[in-house]
């Protein structure tokens, strides 16, 4: 049996010292990365990371954040996380997660998505054919960026795999973060779902088949470039679109995943997404939140947001969705301390 050994009241109070010391606060600011070519429109992020400045609330748009604007940063941080919102979201729809992870350590990179946010949804109507792939790619220009930003490219850690990266998204956010992490889509499930699972996945459904009026529903269709990103070594997948990914794909993938599914998730009913992900990615963890709505993993916006599943800022009786928030900020934080280290 192992005994273990407890110690002495000097050390516990130079433990707490030292904690007490380092303890971050939240610093915000905002960059703009360019696309892929001169006329590409450019990806705002909003970028969250700890410092020593103290924060306060201030209200933008739909969304409060509790961050000091424009701080100086820490030296270093633990790592990069990429953050990921569902279609027609904000950058500052999950600032209650990602200040969870500045707050420990990380610097969190959460983008807005050209042509798929609240203000711009012109890759959904103008050009559907690239959505699934566009997504991934957006998310991974924006990695190269900051990687090379002589403001963060020195604080964010290096071992022998390369830089300490990890990726986090909600709904339409989930599936570009599998994406990243080697899910291929395969357009054929799309039209196969929504004509034999349709009554029973009505909402995203309903999307489905307006994106198969322009999308080639075919093999060919894939893109011939991979959307994965192997910088990219850990996933946290929130409520994920995930109907779409290869069964061969996901069994492929290598890197840590855990997988959050709202129980009575309506717009992406989990045993179509979040479990279809989680039965076929090897050691894959999958997370059921009891009593949850989608919109659950995300801030209670300052304003009514009207989506095809009702207002973003509603939750089920019972659901109290800012204790939930504060404990998965704590558990992302955990998750990626364990899967990020070399």
């Amino acid at each position: 049996m192992r005994t273990r050994a407890w110690p002495s009241l000097l050390v516990i109070a130079g433990l707490l010292l030292a904690t007490q010391a380092s303890a971050s606060e939240v610093g915000w600011s905002q960059i703009n990365v360019a696309g892929a070519t001169p006329n590409s429109p450019v990806t705002t992020v909003a970028l969250y990371y700890p410092t020593q400045s103290a924060p306060r609330a201030t209200a933008m748009g739909a969304f409060m954040l509790n961050a000091a604007i424009q701080a100086v940063p820490e030296p270093k941080v633990k790592g990069l996380i990429m953050l990921s919102h569902g279609v027609n979201g904000s950058e500052l729809g999950h600032s209650r997660l990602a200040e969870a992870l500045a707050r420990h350590g990380y610097l969190v990179a959460s983008v807005r998505h050209p042509g798929d946010n609240w203000q711009d949804n012109s890759l959904l109507t103008k050009t559907p054919e690239r959505y699934f792939y566009e997504r991934p790619r957006q998310i991974t220009r924006v990695i190269d960026a900051i990687l090379l930003d002589p403001k963060w490219k020195d604080r964010i850690p290096y071992d022998a795999r390369g830089p300490r990266v990890g990726a986090l998204g909600h709904s339409a956010g989930g599936y570009t973060v599998l994406a990243l992490a080697g899910g291929e889509p395969d357009l054929a499930r799309l039209a196969n779902h929504s004509k034999d699972e349709g009554a029973e996945d009505p909402i995203f459904c309903s999307l489905g088949r307006r994106l198969q009026t322009a999308v080639p529903v075919n093999p060919q269709a894939v893109a011939s470039t991979s959307l994965m990103d192997s910088r990219v070594r850990a996933v946290v997948a929130m409520a994920p679109v995930g109907v779409l990914f290869s069964a061969k794909s996901l069994a492929a993938i290598q890197i840590p995943i855990a997988i959050y599914e709202a129980e009575r998730d309506r717009f992406l009913v989990p045993r179509f997404h979040a479990e279809w992900v989680a039965r076929n990615i090897p050691k894959a963890e999958l997370h059921r939140v009891p009593n949850a709505w989608h919109f659950g993993f995300m801030d209670t916006p300052l304003m009514p947001i009207p989506t095809p599943d009702g207002d973003v800022g509603a939750d089920p009786s019972g659901f109290d969705r800012a204790a939930f928030l504060k404990q998965l900020g704590s558990d992302l934080s955990a998750y990626f301390d364990k899967t990020l280290q070399p």
